[in-house]
């Protein structure tokens, strides 16, 4: 008997990335029917691939983030729009407004720190590791969990069926 995991024919690991993505289509098609309005001290850090088919950013932001970058969604976002496919919202950077398109497929982390719960996905972009970067910084206040997930991993969702390469 073998060690090794045979090769699936099913393509689960996209099957079960396409379905936590949809979670994340759900929470914002909620806020978006709501007016746009978190509940409670609910706020979103959501980190994605810039370079990502269908991902539109204004010029500076993807010069300033050519591979991955979070943005927050708390206090300072409108024009919040969900669709089966992704989503748009307006942000302030340096007090410059700016419109983003974000495809479901182009995100890689959600996170929820006021409830401690974050979903990481496996990357659209290519085998290469990504560059470190910095957050956005766009126009909200500080907090805590910057960088995405719970330190303990607590309510954290990470899907990995290892491929083979």
């Amino acid at each position: 008997m073998s060690d090794e995991t045979p090769d699936s024919l099913i393509p689960y690991d996209d099957i079960v990335q396409e379905a936590l993505r949809a979670v994340v289509g759900r929470v914002l098609g909620q806020v978006e029917s709501s007016g746009g309005t978190l509940p409670g001290d609910h706020h979103f850090y959501i980190t994605f691939k810039t370079g990502a088919p269908g991902v539109s950013i204004p010029a500076h932001l993807k010069e300033r983030f050519p591979d991955e970058m979070t943005i927050v969604l708390q206090n300072k976002f409108w024009d919040l729009k969900v669709d089966e496919l992704g989503f748009t919202v307006g942000l302030s950077f340096n007090q410059m407004p700016s419109k983003l398109d974000v495809p479901f497929a182009a995100i890689t982390a959600f996170v929820d720190p006021a409830v401690d719960f974050g979903l990481q996905f496996q990357s659209v972009a290519g085998p290469d590791e990504p560059e470190p970067h910095d957050q956005a910084e766009n126009d909200s206040p500080a907090a805590g969990a910057a960088d995405g997930v719970a330190d303990d991993g607590s309510n954290v969702v990470t899907v990995d069926f290892g491929r083979k390469k």
